[in-house]
């Protein structure tokens, strides 16, 4: 891929991102994008610009989500909401196999190669391309390669959108994965208002270099690109949280029985909604069924949740039998103990573990916190959870 260009950038406006719209499909993309669900903002198919939800802002904050409409907001100025991309790469429930009852065993079921989908993701934030380089990493490096990741990662166009409005549970300057999309798309759109309606398109791959050839507009001024880089800018300045991630992942990991995790308990209530909405995070557990005459068997795939008291079950009950216990190991998993098995944070700031939290906890704010505690040693003490 090669390196981002500014010289190379456009400037379209806004009526003309139908064309871009319009480019995906005819290359045979299905564009799927934020599109407005009642009172809350969902990913879903795009096929004219009018799908987008302009004029949305949103609010957001611990256990809160509100969507108004803003006449004077732009296309993009909401922050995302709990949908993400991920569902989409890493579907919530997958067939693994089939088998059909033959004599005195099975034979597999052969189902037709499945059509090998081409999806453009129109709208994803630096946070989620960070979040989809996490998956990659888990699903296509090392020995084993997932194939059903594979073939539908294969077929992804990333038109990404530069933040120009920081959410009140955003914390992505934090741990470095915005609010500029950095690397990992084909296009990047930033959203600018004055002194016009317009679009600054920059270009991150070759085949987004050929669709943005096509696009109505031309080169984009010093002017639209200066402006471009100060929404950004005040963007990240005005991001509500932040923190060191490297002094809070030593931290946590020294820190294994300190009494924040009982006083957290007390809130949590281990509904694993943190884990549904996280776009990082991939646990499954396996699900086989028979039909009743027990002539066919399916092993199925679905998403599972560390919260989840079986999901540590093992022969003689569960390892961690606290909420205490459960949320430990997420947290310290997400902002410590990802650096030594992935190199990166499992964590990307996008904020919606905080706001689709029922009880209103702050994994950001949790993290400052322990980022402001004096250094323990060990930390170990009596008030273990």
């Amino acid at each position: 891929m090669p390196d981002r260009d500014a010289a190379v950038a456009r400037l379209i406006e806004a009526p003309q991102l139908q064309a871009l719209i319009d480019g995906l499909k005819d290359r045979g993309y299905a564009v799927l994008g934020p599109r407005r669900r009642g009172d809350a903002i969902g990913i879903d198919t795009l096929d004219r610009i009018e799908d987008l939800p302009r004029g949305c802002r949103t609010t957001q904050a611990p256990g809160r989500y509100r969507l108004e409409e803003s006449p004077d907001a732009g296309t993009f100025e909401f922050t995302p909401g709990a949908d993400s991309f991920k569902r989409w790469l890493h579907p919530p429930q997958q067939t693994e196999f089939r088998f059909r009852r033959e004599g005195s065993g099975f034979v597999p079921i052969e189902s037709a190669p499945a059509p090998r989908p081409r999806h453009a993701f129109l709208g994803i934030r630096a946070c989620e391309i960070a979040a989809i380089a996490v998956l990659d990493r888990v699903f296509l490096e090392g020995r084993y390669r997932d194939p059903g990741y594979s073939r539908r990662r294969e077929g992804v166009f990333l038109v990404a959108v530069n933040c120009v409005s920081a959410g009140g549970s955003c914390f992505c300057t934090s741990t470095g994965t915005g609010p500029r999309v950095e690397r990992g798309f084909d296009l990047a759109l930033t959203e600018l208002r004055d002194p016009a309606h317009r679009f600054l398109v920059e270009i991150g791959s070759d085949r987004g270099a050929e669709l943005a050839a096509q696009l109505p507009g031309g080169p984009a001024p010093a002017d639209a690109l200066a402006a471009a880089a100060a929404l950004v800018a005040r963007c990240a300045d005005a991001m509500p949280r932040r923190f060191d991630p490297a002094r809070v992942a030593r931290r946590l990991r020294e820190t294994p029985e300190h009494p924040r995790w009982a006083a957290i308990a007390e809130r949590c209530l281990a509904c694993a909604n943190c884990t549904i909405v996280c776009p990082t995070c991939f646990c499954t557990t396996t699900v086989d069924r028979t039909d009743l005459a027990g002539t066919t068997a399916t092993r199925e795939r679905h998403w599972d949740s560390c919260f989840t008291l079986g999901f540590s079950h093992l022969h003689g009950g569960s390892v961690r039998t606290s909420t205490a216990s459960r949320y430990r190991q997420w947290m310290t998993h997400k902002l410590s103990a990802w650096l030594e098995q992935f190199g990166t944070l499992g964590c990307v700031g996008c904020g919606r573990c905080v706001t689709w939290c029922p009880a209103g906890i702050d994994l950001a704010a949790l993290a400052a916190a322990v980022d402001a505690e004096p250094d323990r040693g060990s930390g170990r003490n009596s008030h273990a959870p």
